[in-house]
């Protein structure tokens, strides 16, 4: 009996009991569709294998120049995100500024 005390969670069994139930209910689940998890898995393999990744293939390229497109698109990426950032916050002044004008008049 002291051993079933290392299964529970939070010091409580109903945690314990639901948490364990859902994994049960999950490896179930899993080994009931083992066929066609292993078919996902390998499709999703097949995939990725044909993708095209961000960095340089070459086995010759080191350091920084073998991730060199990865690089430049998130530098691309935070510029875009910094312009639409003040882009937004503009926006929102501009319309801050016209409604607190329109509430102003209308006292």
């Amino acid at each position: 009996m002291k051993y079933l005390e290392y299964l529970k969670i939070d010091n409580s069994w109903i945690t314990g009991g639901i948490v364990y139930t859902v994994l049960i209910v999950a490896l179930v689940l899993i080994f009931r569709n083992l066929a066609k998890v292993s078919g996902f898995i390998g499709e999703v393999k097949g995939e990725l294998r044909k993708a095209s990744w961000p960095w340089d293939s070459d086995p010759k390229a080191k350091g920084f120049r073998k991730y060199k497109e990865l690089i430049d698109s998130t530098i691309v990426v935070l510029i875009a995100v910094i312009l639409l950032a003040g882009f937004v916050q503009f926006w929102d002044f501009i319309q801050l500024l016209t409604v607190g004008f329109l509430t102003e008049i209308s006292r």
